[in-house]
């Protein structure tokens, strides 16, 4: 979601901005229909599931498929992750659920962005992949797309080296 605030933030104070950086994120509303449906069916889904047997419970479903298939047994990685989320209440998470069931059209600001932009995403990001990234650079002019391999959604915790490195060389060249 940190993508859709950095948005939102540009939307109301671009003069504001001097760099943005757009890491495993969308700019599409909630689709119309029943792709729309489903998606609310099934984040409904794990919010009743956090509510009702916990964090960790929901997070059990949640997680596979947020990272590379491969990394799923990577006790670490996965652990990391559960533990961070898991400190977040059946609240929290639901105003989260919200928050991406409300989200706006961001089209519209991508392209009006004038600073240095990176995208970046992980091959295999399942929710919010390379191609996706792919029209957000399109819409921003002289923006910088990464895609890191062997790498899902969560990809500063998947990849934290290479989305270092990225950052940086990004950071040095926007300078």
């Amino acid at each position: 979601m940190g993508g859709r605030v950095a948005l939102e933030i540009y939307r109301l104070a671009p003069e504001r901005v001097a760099r943005i950086a757009l890491f495993n994120t969308g700019y599409l509303p909630l689709a119309a229909g029943a792709a729309g449906e489903e998606e609310t069916r099934k984040r409904a889904a794990l919010v009743a599931l956090a509510r009702s047997q916990g964090m960790r419970a929901m997070l059990r479903e949640w997680l596979p498929p947020m990272i590379d298939s491969r990394r799923i047994h990577d006790s670490a990685l996965v652990n990391s992750i559960m533990d961070m989320m898991s400190r977040k209440t059946p609240e929290i998470f639901a105003a989260q659920v919200q928050a991406l069931l409300a989200r706006p059209d961001a089209g519209p600001v991508l392209e009006q962005i004038r600073c240095p932009a990176l995208l970046l995403t992980g091959r295999e990001d399942g929710w919010s992949g390379p191609a996706q990234h792919q029209a957000m650079a399109a819409k921003i002019a002289g923006s910088r797309l990464v895609v890191v391999p062997d790498c899902g959604h969560m990809s500063m915790l998947e990849r934290p080296a290479e989305v270092s490195a990225a950052l940086r060389a990004w950071l040095a060249e926007a300078a």
